[in-house]
């Protein structure tokens, strides 16, 4: 893929994850704060077997800062910038073993990301009860990681990108 098909793509899945980032915000999924679908989620780990790490970390700070300024206003954009940097940190690692699948490398996104979340939480609201909650949010964010990374799978076996550069000429 070139340049611009990778600038087009980088585009294409931050405007996907801006629509549905807009959905999930109108969908109340539970009283507990911190317990969302995480949608857009599964865009970003598709976008990790398709591009280069630096891109897919573009795409994630471009939808938190959007997101958070459309949506959700700039505290939440502290919290999910600590959630998407563990999560896409630890799924950029697991990527590269062997053996993880999107739905293993999803899983431990959702819950490192709920972990960010409620130690961001802890730092800057100075309440180290608020550990409690891992209780609840560390399952449902691995539990909503394997429903993203059963959603990656599907997106990158059915969707086929563009080869590396353009055919050359005779062939």
């Amino acid at each position: 893929m070139n340049r611009t098909q990778r600038l087009a793509l980088c585009a294409m899945l931050v405007a996907l994850m801006m629509i549905l980032s807009y959905v999930e915000a109108r969908i109340p999924v539970s009283t507990v704060p911190g317990i969302k679908l995480g949608l857009a989620n599964c865009v970003l780990l598709t976008g990790l077997f398709w591009l280069p790490g630096g891109d897919c970390w573009a795409i994630m700070v471009i939808r938190v800062l959007l997101s958070g300024l459309l949506f959700s206003g700039p505290m939440a954009i502290i919290y999910s910038l600590a959630g998407g940097c563990l999560s896409l940190l630890l799924m950029q690692l697991l990527r590269k073993i062997p053996g993880f699948s999107p739905v293993g490398i999803g899983m431990a996104g959702g819950a490192a990301h709920n972990l960010a979340q409620v130690v961001t939480a802890i730092l800057i609201l100075k309440t180290p009860s608020l550990v409690v909650q891992l209780a609840i949010l560390l399952p449902v964010g691995a539990g909503m990681g394997a429903v993203t990374g059963l959603i990656a799978t599907i997106l990158t076996k059915r969707i086929k990108l563009p080869q590396q550069g353009l055919p050359k000429k005779g062939m």
